[in-house]
C-alpha cells in the first residue's frame, strides 16, 4: 500500500469514528434531510475554515479538523440520501450506516487512488487554503446543479462533486495532520 492510501486509511478511520459515534448519540436524525440542505450544511463547514485561514484566527474553540471531519462525513450523507432518498423509512440502524458508509468511502478511494495515478499526487504541493478554495467551488457547482433538478450538459453529477469534496478533505486532514 502507498504512502497516500495509508495516510487515507487514517483519516478514514477517524472519520468513520466521529461518524458512528454521532449515530450513537443522534440516530438516524439526519435522514430527514434533503441534499439540498446537506450541501448548505457542508458550505457552513467551509465557509467557516475559509473565514480562519483568512482572520488567522477563531473564536470558536473548535478547529478546522473538525471541519474538514465533517465535510467528509456530510458528503457520505449526501451519497447515502441521494441512493436512499427522504421519502422512505427513515429510520437506518448503525449497522447499515456503517456498511453504507464504508461503501461509499472505499469507493471515493478508489476514485482518489485512480486521480492520484493520471495527476502524479500534485495535491501534496497544494496549499490547504487552495484544498479550501476548491470544495467552496464544488459546493456552489453542485448548488447550480440542484437548482436546475440535477440536469447537467456537460458536466459530471452531483455524486461526483460529493466524491471530490470527500478526497480534496481527506487531502486537507493528511497534510493538517503531517504539519502538527
Amino acid at each position: 500500500m502507498n504512502r497516500t492510501s495509508q495516510e487515507f486509511e487514517v483519516v478514514i478511520k477517524k472519520c468513520r469514528e466521529v461518524f458512528e459515534a454521532k449515530m450513537k448519540d443522534y440516530g438516524s436524525a439526519w435522514r430527514i434531510l434533503r441534499t439540498p440542505s446537506i450541501t448548505d450544511q457542508i458550505y457552513i463547514k467551509a465557509s467557516r475554515i475559509r473565514s480562519i485561514e483568512e482572520k488567522g484566527t477563531q473564536r470558536v474553540d473548535e478547529g478546522v479538523i473538525p471541519e474538514y471531519i465533517g465535510m467528509v462525513n456530510y458528503s457520505i450523507i449526501a451519497l447515502i440520501q441521494l441512493e436512499m432518498g427522504t421519502e422512505q423509512n427513515l429510520d437506518l440502524s448503525i449497522e447499515n450506516a456503517i456498511k453504507l458508509f464504508d461503501n461509499y468511502i472505499y469507493t471515493t478511494k478508489d476514485l482518489m487512488e485512480n486521480k492520484n495515478h493520471d495527476y502524479g499526487e500534485v495535491w501534496r504541493n497544494m496549499r490547504v487554503s487552495s484544498l479550501t478554495d476548491i470544495i467552496l467551488m464544488k459546493l456552489l457547482r453542485i448548488k447550480e446543479i440542484e437548482d436546475h433538478q440535477g440536469k447537467t450538459f456537460v458536466s459530471e453529477g452531483v455524486d461526483a462533486n460529493y466524491m471530490d469534496i470527500i478526497n480534496y478533505s481527506i487531502f486537507a486532514l493528511i497534510k493538517l495532520e503531517n504539519k502538527e
